[in-house]
This record gives structure tokens, C-alpha cells and sequence, in this order.
């Protein structure tokens, strides 16, 4: 029999019973209709990180503090290290060679009022150096200077968004706002930028001196008493330079915290791309459970289809032993019930194609705090999931194929 026949009588087959191939379907077309739209929401969610880290500038290196008893990314994270930078560290990088500045910078999550309207906000102290060094541009007013530093002052630059969700179109420079019970006068607004890391857009900032934050707002010391920098941000002058720097750095961190040669590090330095490198990591991790999240309904589809099959054997077998005793042959019965099988996921997986691209597209509409997350739709996520579709699809009708193949063609044209 010719494949084309062969396809033919799979496609009759299951337009004679509409309703019962639609419902099979179905599990087929919510597996890869999910495979498709989480994936892509990982997928944009890892590009959108991509962009904010090209955002912040280039040829910088960051240095923070590490518990050299944690490992891995575990002695990065400030629930497991003890505080070990200071500004004073900052200054003493700021000398080094091909360094053209560094932003010591403290951050924590508060509330920022005026008048009845609030926004939670990611409170920044830093230098003056850090809005050069983390690429942002003033709307209007002015950013914070070493003056506000030096004198402890309360004052504020706000985000795009949160001047936006506290003023509306109206001018904030000059008014005052409330930050854990203090005020503090609005000096300038920053021009949006975009990006976001884990739920907050880089517009839901909000700078102050970090002497001002250090004494007023989020205390933290080092071991030695000394107010603590929780990073520091080393814009370099170019990329040749920045291996030397980092060389330097280590040297003078050693030096200035006292380390004996065989102690470890109780910082540590890494650039933007191997830090960019990490958040792909994670965010290419939370992609693939995403996936496999989503693959179990496409597991649950291929169950269906394996049912119905077998129902349809079952249903079939005179049809099965007349066409035997007219001369088909067995390969002509299996190709005919894997062609139903691969047809039903076939079919199901481009409803789905199509169900996942628009539910990924509809949900990169929606802004959730200011944030819209855009999904990725790309072809290796459609070619992966069709695949995998087409796949279990193959395998699920395998079983119901052979069964319908190893019939004996007297038993069938008997089976009432």
C-alpha cells in the first residue's frame, strides 16, 4: 500500500469520529500549548536580564563581600556573609591604574511616601561616581554630590517610576518625601531606563548618599565596627586592563584586610560578564523546569492517544482481518495506526503551536508593577515541543499499532 493511501485512510479513520480524535487531542494541544508558553517566558525573562546587564555599562567589576566557608553563589548571598567592604576600600581601589572610578553602593527594600500616595522602592546609597559608572542620566534637578556625601544630607533621586507613582506629571524636585518615618528633600529624577532583576524594574530606584544611608537608614557594620558597603561597582578603562585590575584589587583588598597567605578571600571580584553569566544560568535552569513543568502534559496527551488507539483496535478488528485477507500486509496495518497516532499529535501540536505563541504574546501585554515581561516565542522552543509531540505521539501508538498488526486474520473476521 502507498504511503499517500496509507495517510488517507488515518485521516478518514479520525474524521469518523470527530468529537473522540478533538478530545484526544486536547491533552496534546495544552502540553505543547504550555511547552510553548513557559519556555518563552523563561526565555524572555533571561533576555530581559541580558539587557539590563548591557544597560549598566560597560568594562565594570564588581566586588562584594564573601563568606569563603559557603559555597559556591551561597558565600555571595548577605544571608550567609559577614560584611567585610568599606568606602574606604572604594577609595583605595579608586587609585589603582586604568581605574577611571568606583560607586560603593548599600541597597534594601523601603516604602517611599508623600502624602497619602506610597511606592516600595530599592533604596540605593551611594557616590556621586554612580551614576556614570551604572549608565543612568538625570531628567531633572541634579544627582547627589560628594558635598551630600561628606555632610550626611537628606536628599533623594529618584527612579522614573516611582516619581512617576508619587507625583504623576508634576515637578518633584524641591518636594519631600518620607523614608522609615524621615524626610528627605527630591534633588533630581532620573531618566528611565528599563530592565529588571527578579520583579523590580531599574526604574523603581531611589539614590541617597550611602553616609546618609548607612547612619539613617540601614545600619550595618564589619567586623571592625566600620560602617559596611555591601558592593562596589569599578568602572575600568577598557576591557584590555580589566584582568590587571582585578589582580590589583585582590592585592589591595589582602592587604587592607589583613590576610594571612593561606586564607581565602573574604571578597569577591568578578566582571559583568561573568556575572551576566550566572543570572543565564539561573534563568536557563528556571527555563528548563519550566519545560519539563509543562512536559507532563504532554506525557498525560500521549497516555490519551495510546487509550484511544487501543480503543480503536479494539473497535476495528474485522475492518483489520478483512484487509488482511485481502492481502494487506502487517507493516500496512502498523504504518496505518502510527499514521492516526502521528496525525492526532501532529494536528494537536499546531493547534498548540498557535494557542502558546498567542497566550505568550497576550501575557507579554500585561504589566505587572510597571514590569512587562516579554515573552520569547523562538524556533528552537516550537521545534522542540512539536518534536517532543510528534514523539510521544510515534511512541504512544507503537503499542496499539502491533497489537493491531499481530492479528490473526481468522480470529479477527470472527471477533463480533
Amino acid at each position: 500500500m502507498k504511503f499517500v493511501d496509507s495517510i488517507t485512510i488515518a485521516i478518514r479513520s479520525l474524521f469518523a469520529n470527530k468529537l473522540r480524535s478533538s478530545l484526544t487531542m486536547l491533552g496534546i494541544i495544552i502540553g505543547v500549548g504550555a511547552v510553548i508558553t513557559l519556555m518563552s517566558l523563561g526565555r524572555g525573562a533571561q533576555e530581559t536580564i541580558t539587557a539590563t546587564f548591557q544597560e549598566l555599562g560597560t568594562n565594570v567589576v564588581y566586588v562584594q563581600p564573601r563568606n569563603p566557608d559557603a559555597p559556591g553563589l551561597v558565600g555571595l548571598s548577605p544571608a550567609f556573609n559577614t560584611p567585610t567592604l568599606t568606602i574606604a576600600d572604594a577609595e583605595a581601589i579608586a587609585d589603582v591604574r586604568s581605574v577611571l572610578g568606583t560607586a560603593p553602593t548599600n541597597e534594601n527594600f523601603a516604602e517611599v511616601a508623600y502624602g497619602e500616595d506610597s511606592s516600595v522602592a530599592v533604596i540605593h546609597g551611594s557616590t556621586p561616581g554612580y551614576l556614570r559608572i551604572l549608565s543612568h542620566t538625570i531628567a531633572s534637578g541634579e544627582f547627589i554630590s560628594d558635598r551630600n556625601v561628606a555632610t550626611r544630607d537628606e536628599v533623594i533621586v529618584l527612579g522614573a517610576k516611582v516619581a512617576k507613582d508619587l507625583f504623576g506629571d508634576k515637578e518633584a524636585v524641591g518636594l519631600k518625601v518620607r523614608i522609615k518615618g524621615k524626610q528627605f528633600t527630591v534633588i533630581g529624577v532620573l531618566n528611565p531606563k528599563g530592565g529588571a532583576f527578579f520583579g523590580f524594574s531599574m526604574d523603581d530606584i531611589v539614590i541617597v548618599p550611602i553616609t546618609t544611608y548607612q547612619t539613617r537608614l540601614f545600619a550595618q557594620k564589619t567586623a571592625t565596627g566600620e560602617d559596611a558597603v555591601q558592593s562596589i561597582s569599578v568602572q575600568v578603562a577598557s576591557s584590555d586592563a580589566i584582568e590587571d585590575v582585578k589582580e590589583e584589587i585582590e592585592r589591595i583588598l589582602r592587604r587592607r584586610h589583613r590576610l594571612a597567605e593561606d586564607e581565602e578571600n573574604n571578597f569577591a571580584i568578578f566582571t559583568q560578564e561573568q556575572a551576566l553569566g550566572v543570572f543565564q544560568q539561573i534563568t536557563g535552569i528556571f527555563t528548563i523546569f519550566l519545560g519539563a513543568l509543562a512536559s507532563i502534559s504532554l506525557v498525560v496527551g500521549g497516555i490519551g492517544i495510546m487509550n484511544i488507539m487501543l480503543v480503536s483496535v479494539t473497535e476495528r478488528t474485522r475492518e483489520i482481518g478483512i484487509r488482511k485477507a485481502v492481502g494487506a500486509k502487517r507493516r500496512d496495518i502498523l504504518l496505518q495506526f502510527l499514521l492516526e497516532a502521528a496525525t492526532l499529535s501532529f494536528v494537536g501540536g499546531g493547534i498548540g503551536i498557535i494557542g502558546g505563541w498567542l497566550l505568550a504574546k497576550l501575557i507579554s501585554q500585561i504589566e505587572a508593577g510597571g514590569i512587562t515581561l516579554n515573552a520569547v516565542v523562538s524556533p528552537d522552543i516550537v521545534i522542540l515541543a512539536v518534536s517532543v509531540s510528534i514523539g510521544i505521539g510515534l511512541i504512544s501508538g507503537i503499542y496499539p499499532a502491533m497489537r493491531a498488526a499481530r492479528l490473526n486474520p481468522i480470529d479477527a473476521l470472527r471477533y463480533e
